[in-house]
């Protein structure tokens, strides 16, 4: 029996599974590892955080995904990675020691807060499901309680909603407030008056969107403002306190119970054992032209974790899902038939971000296009990447339901119980 040489992959994202799905199992033996027991969606978390969608219409069981015939033969182990030993090429969870030959790092990215003090105790994120259902318990719990609250300053900080970062997630969130705000409120809250709610979106720069074209910046800002988005840029936040006080560095205030970060990313990071990689802006791994972590013949970085270079991308591919997907297949095309390897390459398909209903902006290569035929082609395209019929013909259901009727089931305050004293370790 021919040895096979055993491939770990961290993390089940759009790139570990993209490389998963190509890699030649006759050849490799391949184990992936992640935290979580589903594949999530992220460019729809925000949709669970407005009460859009449900959970498990944006998550995959991994266990059934790798039942298909492109997943056939990998296994999924649980846990979640602490330590990457590159001497005795093992990966440590907190669960157990896995060995490898070659190592994936698929792990992507999570929140980064600038070194704000206790920034991350007190906003609300949408790097993950969990975060996203918290977010939605946060906006929630501030609407039912501002609807029986009679002082004028506890109801107004109640009812103030500051999204900071006006990239895609941070135009998405703010438009779903946007919505609720003028749709939602006269209908389900009778005592709270729209005017009463305010919705404010914060941005660093003189511009949102600042990795779209100039045109999709001033689309999605304009349709902002019709949904009673009050948008404030070249706003840098310096601090906000147990108060709910927000300052600028400009020395401006707002008060507001309800935060809601999307202001930046960096990589999720390991303890390194014998091997120390270089420093790349937002922590991520310095790859080559193959992407194999600099430094290294046997450890791969994709997707928004790695920091690829190029003559087109000097700073770096976008952290895009499409990114991912391509260096997964590239990766895994290489290690099929290394006497072909080819350097990755990133093929821009385009941007998009949607501002609400019939409102959306795409930029496809030089041809920008938003409003409701925008907002089609978002829609089709982020069905198209769901994970699962089920999933898909759920979203879609709920997506036209809300069109015609305005209204959602979903809007639920679900908080997590204690959970027992258990011997099994959690």
């Amino acid at each position: 029996m021919n040895y096979k040489q055993r491939i770990v992959v961290i993390g089940a994202g759009f790139g570990g599974l993209s490389f998963c799905k190509k890699i030649d199992k006759s050849k490799f033996d391949v184990t992936i590892v992640d935290r979580n027991n589903y594949h999530s969606f992220p460019p729809l978390f925000y949709q669970v955080a407005s009460g859009g969608l449900e959970p498990a219409s944006i998550s995959f069981p991994l266990r059934r995904e790798f039942r298909g015939k492109k997943m056939k033969g990998c296994r999924f182990n649980y846990g979640g990675v602490r330590t990457i030993d590159t001497g005795a090429k093992t990966v440590i969870t907190e669960y157990e020691t896995i060995p490898y030959d070659i190592l994936i790092i698929a792990a992507g990215t999570t929140n980064n807060f600038f070194g704000i003090p206790d920034l991350q105790q007190r906003v609300c994120t949408l790097k993950s499901t969990s975060q996203a259902i918290r977010t939605r318990n946060e906006v929630l719990l501030r609407l039912e309680r501002a609807a029986i609250e009679q002082n004028p300053d506890r109801r107004r900080r109640l009812l103030t909603f500051a999204v900071i970062g006006g990239g895609p997630t941070g135009v998405e969130i703010a438009g779903a407030l946007g919505e609720m705000k003028r749709y939602i409120i006269k209908r389900e809250y009778p005592s709270i008056s729209p005017e009463e709610v305010n919705v404010i979106l914060v941005e660093g720069s003189d511009r949102l969107l600042r990795t779209m074209s100039e045109a999709s910046s001033e689309d999605a800002l304009r349709d902002l403002r019709k949904l009673m988005v009050e948008v404030r840029l070249n706003k840098t936040m310096k601090s906000y306190d147990a108060e709910g006080l927000i300052t600028f560095t400009d020395g401006e205030t707002i008060t507001a119970d309800t935060v809601i970060w999307t202001a930046g990313v960096t990589a999720e990071r390991f303890d390194f054992k014998n091997f120390m990689p270089g420093a790349c802006p937002g922590g991520r791994l310095p790859v080559d032209e193959y992407n194999r972590v600099e430094g290294t013949d046997d450890i791969y970085a994709i997707g928004d974790i790695s920091y690829h270079a190029d003559e087109v991308w000097q700073k770096g591919c976008p952290q895009l899902a499409q990114v991912a997907i391509q260096q997964g297949e590239c990766v895994a095309a290489n290690l099929n038939n290394p006497d072909k390897s080819r350097p990755f390459s990133y093929n821009d398909k385009g941007s998009m971000a949607t501002i609400g209903r019939n409102h959306a902006v795409v930029d496809l290569n030089k041809v920008h296009y938003s409003g409701w035929f925008a907002w089609i082609t978002w829609m089709a395209v982020h069905l198209i990447s769901l994970l699962g019929m089920r999933n898909k013909a759920v979203v879609l259901l709920n997506w036209i339901w809300s069109y015609f009727t305005f209204s959602s089931s979903l809007r639920l305050i679900l908080r997590q119980s204690i959970n027992p004293s258990s011997p099994v370790k959690n």
